[in-house]
């Protein structure tokens, strides 16, 4: 039995949504550190939560059947999708959700489009939080800025007197700490290592512990 085929008019065919456009992930290795760095402590933080995704340099696709209408930011956070693997985020193939929070790490050849372009495309997209940041403290004044959206579109984030932003959707403060973007746990205070530190931290415990277990006790040599 022969399968019934369309042709000429009769086809539909799907638009391509590139996963990928063969550009490097960031300008310069200070800023793919920074953003990896950033990509890391978010993934730390939310490890517990797994109703929240997270993508660094993934297109979001928001418009069907327009595979133009499309952004790679550095990091995004999607809460409420689920941590699903993805080449790509679909907004209409999600139930409608787009990022809450969005990053955008900053260097010479696209501070201005993160400044202006970006921010306001967000904005009119919805994205709750933008943030950028410039690792190398060279083209942003101050090196960390973030906006919130509200009824009249984005409002600048106040810094706290030492220089933190703190965000409602992540609950987390964001500081600017030398090439990196440092996160705090918004409600207990606490730095989220990064793997690194977290490293060197159960060396310096290791050893601790093993000086404790090596001393002489009461004074005496063994």
């Amino acid at each position: 039995m022969s399968i019934p085929t369309k042709t000429g008019h009769e086809i539909e065919q799907e638009p391509y949504y590139p996963s990928e456009d063969g550009e490097p992930m960031a300008e310069t290795p200070i800023h793919v550190l920074a953003i990896m760095l950033l990509f890391q402590a978010l993934q730390d933080f939310f490890r517990a939560k797994p109703d929240v995704y997270l993508a660094s340099n993934m297109f979001w696709y928001w418009q069907e059947g327009n595979p133009e209408a499309r952004r790679a930011p550095d990091v995004m956070v999607i809460p409420g999708v689920g941590q699903a693997d993805r080449r790509s985020f679909f907004s209409w193939k999600e139930n409608g959700a787009i990022p809450a929070v969005v990053f955008e790490v900053t260097s010479e050849k696209n501070w201005r489009e993160n400044l202006w372009e970006k921010r306001e495309l967000y904005e009119e997209l919805g994205v709750k939080e933008y943030y950028l940041f410039d690792p190398e403290a060279a083209h942003l004044r101050p090196p960390l800025q973030g906006f919130r959206l509200g009824k009249r579109g984005y409002r600048a984030l106040r810094e706290a007197e030492d220089g933190s932003l703190t965000s409602q959707e992540l609950g987390l403060r964001l500081a600017a700490e030398g090439r990196m973007l440092r996160l705090i746990d918004a409600r207990t205070g606490e730095r989220v290592l990064t793997r690194e530190e977290r490293v060197q931290t159960l060396e310096a415990e290791v050893a601790r512990l093993r000086a404790l277990l090596e001393k002489p006790k009461n004074g005496n040599p063994a």
